[in-house]
C-alpha cells in the first residue's frame, strides 16, 4: 500500500516513524465494520523496488509498506473488503495518516469458512 503520514501540525506523530512500528488500520468507508473500528494490520516498510527497509530506521512520511493481518480471525472479513484502490486510515490511538491499497499479494480466503 501507499501511505502518507500527517505532519505534527496535521495531528501526526511528534517523533519519527520507524521500521518495526505497529500501527492499526481502519477502512475509509465507514460502512465496513463497526463505526470507528480499527484492525491490527501492521506495516513493513519497503523501498520503491520492494526491498524491506532496515529495522529501527526512521521512515519517510510518504512511501510504500507491505501490510500484514495480525489476527487470523479477521482474514475472511478482510478478504471481502481489501482490494486495489481501497483507502484507509493509519492509527496510533488517533489517525496519523492515510493509505491506499495498490496491490494485494497474499490475501487468501480460508476454504474452511
Amino acid at each position: 500500500m501507499t501511505y502518507s503520514l500527517f505532519s505534527v501540525e496535521e495531528g501526526g506523530r511528534k517523533t519519527p516513524h520507524f521500521q518495526g512500528i505497529r500501527w492499526d488500520f481502519s477502512y475509509e468507508d465507514e460502512n465496513i465494520g463497526k463505526p470507528g473500528q480499527a484492525f491490527m494490520i501492521w506495516p513493513e516498510f519497503v523501498s520503491s523496488t520492494g526491498e524491506v527497509l532496515p529495522e529501527g530506521e526512521p521512515m519517510p512520511r510518504h512511501g510504500l509498506a507491505d501490510m500484514f493481518i495480525v489476527n487470523p480471525a479477521f482474514r475472511n472479513f478482510h478478504c471481502q473488503h481489501i482490494s486495489v484502490g481501497v483507502k484507509g486510515h493509519i492509527h496510533e490511538g488517533n489517525r496519523i495518516g492515510v493509505c491506499e491499497v495498490v496491490e494485494v499479494l497474499a490475501l487468501h480466503q480460508n476454504p474452511k469458512s
